[in-house]
């Protein structure tokens, strides 16, 4: 019986060795970034939190009008950057603006440049986002 388990060994050694190897690895899998859409119609407000992570998602706003008001903000933010990047219909940019954690103010609002009517693009983006925030687009007439 003895002679049986010392043969088996090397191969329940071989067998078991992955299990720890893949365990004790350290995971950078757990960090995460998220937008969160919490009104869709005639505007676009949103929230965005994160734990280190990256993600870029884009929206589509129907703007009867050739602006929009804007703004967006980050609240215990320990790292990272938030970019707001928004598209009109014919796909120039009207708005482009970024928020770095510790780095300058942590809100920013306003006007975008006049644009094309139509289906405007918004294209939010986190990167190395640890923090979370908010941002908000209404279109806005300016006649």
């Amino acid at each position: 019986m003895k002679k049986f388990i010392f043969k088996q060994l090397p191969t329940l050694f071989l067998l078991t060795l992955p299990l720890f190897i893949f365990n004790s690895c350290d995971d950078d899998d757990d960090k995460f970034a998220k937008v969160i859409i919490t009104a869709v119609g005639s505007d676009l407000d949103g929230d965005v939190v994160g734990d280190g992570g990256s993600t870029k998602e884009s929206y589509t706003l129907f703007n009867p009008f050739r602006t929009v008001d804007w703004n967006m903000d980050i609240t215990a933010v320990r790292g990272g950057s938030f970019n707001l990047h928004i598209e009109d219909a014919d796909g120039n940019t009207v708005l482009n603006q970024t928020l770095e954690a510790g780095k300058g103010e942590d809100s920013r609002s306003g006007l975008s440049r006049l644009g094309a009517r139509g289906q405007w693009t918004v294209t939010i983006t986190l990167s190395n986002f640890d923090g979370d925030g908010s941002f908000s687009i209404s279109p806005e007439d300016l006649s």
